[in-house]
């Protein structure tokens, strides 16, 4: 269990941070060099594998064990019109991950991956942030701990997604506390809003902000204001595996929005996670630019349930591939440049 009995305990944590392995990613470097192909011609899927050797402290990185968690929570301000679908469809897709019946299920099998759903409290949504505080101090910290709690220590790579009726309004607001900018810049249409819906989201945003306009400064309190139990998970499941070793994928604009005052709290603090895809949502390629995080995939989607995350494991598995499986120019005797 994470023990985390407050949040003075998880800011401790937050600021004590293991950092990676440079002698593995440096150890994966020369072996690159030593390759069969021109000094960087496999790009990203070079950088991919160094990323993997430096956070699973290995010269020999592995994927044998790759974990995607589906963090599921409900939004009191789904109450305020902000989404195209009723709360009641987070239970039901919930049941629908657990039937294997959703996109995450097929995509989790093509890429050799294990899937976890959490549901958190469903019967019990967070309060209308126009209203007061989504979550009280002590909702959010349980919420973090069970993110914590989810992440399994022999994992070699971790996916986190979510699943969450109201939740890009959540992550859009949040984005606003920590980054400045209102529903305008942030609040996208979601599960398919119209323009008027879109309309009603920017001005919910906009009103919550106002109400809790002196509490923006600091992240984690940003976080209990605006987020949602999913987003408080993802944020506890991403410094858990910072502490065991384990590589992250952040999924779209929800994921990354939840991880975001881990970042805002302490520079660095992100370096073992990657931004899985650039959503289609309207906010998310400006938050990954705030963030200094370029993501791996750019397929336009915007589904949630970690589909990005997991996807993006296919790109994984081809690199750390290419990085074992090559042979140096001396094992196949081809010459080098001169």
């Amino acid at each position: 269990m994470s023990g985390i009995p407050s949040l003075a305990d998880l800011r401790a944590r937050l600021a004590d941070l293991p950092a990676g392995d440079d002698s593995a990613a440096a150890a994966i470097a020369t072996r690159q060099s030593r390759l069969t192909k021109p000094q960087g011609s496999l790009g990203r899927l070079e950088e991919l594998v160094a990323w993997l050797g430096r956070w699973q402290g290995r010269e020999t990185p592995r994927l044998d064990d790759v974990s995607v968690l589906v963090f599921a929570g409900n939004h009191g301000v789904v109450a305020r019109g902000v989404s195209a679908y009723p709360a009641s469809v987070t239970v039901q897709m919930v049941a629908n991950f657990e039937r294997g019946g959703a996109a995450i299920n097929q995509i989790c099998k093509s890429v050799g991956a294990s899937l976890r759903v959490i549901p958190l409290n469903l019967d019990a949504p967070t309060a209308d942030f126009t209203e007061r505080e989504a979550m009280t101090e002590a909702e959010f910290v349980e919420a973090v701990a069970a993110g914590y709690d989810s992440v399994p220590a022999s994992a070699d790579l971790v996916c986190l997604g979510e699943m969450g009726i109201g939740n890009t309004t959540s992550a859009s607001a949040l984005a606003a506390a920590l980054l400045g900018g209102g529903g305008e810049r942030w609040a996208g249409r979601g599960t398919g809003l119209d323009d008027a819906g879109l309309a009603r989201k920017r001005a919910v945003i906009d009103a919550g902000l106002t109400r809790h306009q002196t509490h923006h400064a600091d992240p984690l309190t940003a976080s209990m204001i605006f987020g949602g139990r999913e987003l408080a998970a993802i944020l506890g499941a991403t410094l858990a595996a910072r502490r065991h070793g384990i590589p992250v994928l952040l999924d779209g604009f929800v994921a990354t929005a939840a991880a975001a005052p881990v970042a805002r709290l302490k520079p660095g603090a992100l370096d073992h996670a990657q931004v899985a895809h650039c959503s289609a949502e309207a906010g998310h390629r400006g938050l990954c630019a705030e963030l200094g995080m370029r993501p791996i995939l750019d397929l336009d989607m915007r589904l949630g349930e970690g589909s990005g995350a997991a996807l993006s494991v296919s790109v994984l598995r081809a690199a750390l591939a290419c990085h074992l499986g090559m042979a140096t120019f001396d094992e196949a005797g081809v010459d080098e440049r001169g």
